[in-house]
């Protein structure tokens, strides 16, 4: 069992402190770290340049005029004893003569294969924009940060929601929530954009629409507790509780209750449909993951699990779907645990377990490459991009000075935002630029598209 809550969503020290506003921090100067250049010994001759200092400079001082043959004969020396050697100090070797191993036509070939392979990303160490956070609930089974499809972040601080746009940078209050409902514990955007989900401390959930400041309607009767992890599946909006139920919930209709998942003993901290929106996966804090298909569920009935997974050793909050495999999902462990696990759903095979070393708080895929990102809390509260499937380190990106409960990232999948009990919210672009697309060829237009064609 992990560690919920850390602070009050009430503390003090955020109060005079106004939400979502940027942190000028110094940063270091890549210019400042030089140093003297240093020539290459190993190309250097030291006894013959402390003879040419010395010996060498008298030789020529006391050299008489010799007859043409005995000059010929003294160069054709030197350069047999490599004596015509003029640099004392080295710099640079010079390249070897490549040798051509292969014949001339597959040599055109391999070059060719060079130039087109993809240069090394640069991977920035710190955050692009850090903005101040107060009253950030530090709790690990809890979500309380989400990027909408209209490039609008959303995050829950204490009982307000704000919604930051990325693409102007501004902030706006969606709503604030009374004492005796909040604090939330969850927000979830809809596929469109524009709708969000917000999860509560009462049990009850809200739908709001973010483009009038509108509340649409509250879902009642599904959770006994607070609601901690939500889930949208198109017009589904799936949510979990501290009561440990899974509730899947048709928005559109006023009996919204559809489905309802029983298989967790203790909270539900994560919940993630996968991209086809056939299967679920659930984490907990009694240590399991199950996945449900949405194939074996008969309406309005407690549906049976097609996996449970207990192989962790604690909480499990991340969860990440893959997007170039349908069927592997990534789980991630608490404290206890400190585990990423990957999973086939379709067998329930555990295909492979990496030690991380810390608690395992969030994961993301990269949508470009084969990479994963993971944050973590306790020693180094740090992100670390995870190259799949050797799940060799390519970066731990640190700021953070405390556990890094919540990412989320920005529709054209290169920007992460994290959350961190340190109440500030961090950007990174570690997932490098969006691609730009590839302008369509242009069709020259067909001469006299009125006339018709004569056969």
């Amino acid at each position: 069992m992990d560690a919920g809550s850390l602070n009050s969503f009430s503390n003090l020290k955020g109060q005079s402190r106004c939400p979502l506003q940027e942190q000028f921090l110094p940063r270091r100067n890549s210019k400042e770290n030089l140093d003297r250049f240093i020539p290459n010994r190993s190309a250097m001759d030291f006894d013959y340049a402390h003879y040419m200092l010395t010996e060498g400079r008298k030789i020529k001082e006391n050299q008489t005029v010799l007859s043409p043959a005995r000059e010929a004969y003294r160069k054709q020396l030197a350069e047999s004893l490599n004596m015509n050697r003029t640099r004392i100090l080295a710099f640079k070797n010079k390249p070897p003569t490549p040798v051509e191993l292969f014949p001339s036509e597959h040599s055109t070939s391999s070059v060719h294969f060079t130039k087109s392979s993809k240069p090394r990303r640069h991977i920035p160490q710190s955050s692009e924009r850090t903005l101040d956070a107060p009253d950030l609930v530090d709790d690990f089974y809890l979500n309380l940060l989400d990027w909408g499809s209209s490039n609008v972040l959303a995050i829950a601080l204490g009982n307000n929601v704000y919604l930051w746009d990325a693409s102007d940078s501004s902030t706006s209050e969606l709503v604030t929530i009374d004492d005796e409902n909040g604090p939330v514990t969850s927000v979830s955007w809809a596929p469109d954009g524009r709708h969000i989900a917000i999860g509560l401390n009462n049990s009850e959930v809200q739908l709001w629409d973010s483009a009038s400041n509108r509340q649409l309607r509250t879902l009642r009767g599904c959770h006994r507790s607070r609601v901690g992890s939500l889930a949208w599946n198109n017009h589904i909006l799936t949510t979990g509780g501290l009561d440990g139920q899974i509730v899947n919930n048709d928005v559109r209709i006023r009996s919204h209750v559809v489905e309802t998942y029983r298989g967790h003993r203790q909270e539900v901290s994560g919940l993630k449909w996968s991209a086809s929106g056939q299967q679920l996966a659930s984490g907990g804090n009694d240590n399991l993951v199950h996945i449900w298909d949405r194939s074996m569920a008969p309406s309005n009935s407690s549906t049976q699990w097609l996996h449970r997974l207990e192989d962790h050793t604690a909480a499990v909050k991340a969860l990440a779907w893959c997007p170039f495999q349908s069927n592997l999902l990534a789980s991630g462990g608490g404290g206890g645990d400190r585990t990423i696990k990957f999973w086939n759903t379709h067998t329930g095979a555990c295909l492979n377990s990496v030690d991380t070393g810390s608690q395992v708080c969030a994961l993301l895929w990269n949508k470009n490459e084969r990479e994963l990102l993971s944050s973590h809390g306790f020693t180094q509260n740090q992100l670390i991009l995870w190259k799949y499937p050797s799940m060799v380190k390519m970066a731990e990106l640190t700021g953070h000075t405390s556990r890094v409960l919540y990412m989320a990232q920005s529709p054209d999948g290169c920007t992460v935002a994290s959350a961190a009990g340190d109440e500030t919210l961090r950007f990174w672009n570690v997932f490098g630029v969006p691609e730009v697309a590839k302008p369509a060829p242009k069709v020259n237009p067909e001469p006299f598209p009125h006339v018709n064609r004569i056969r």
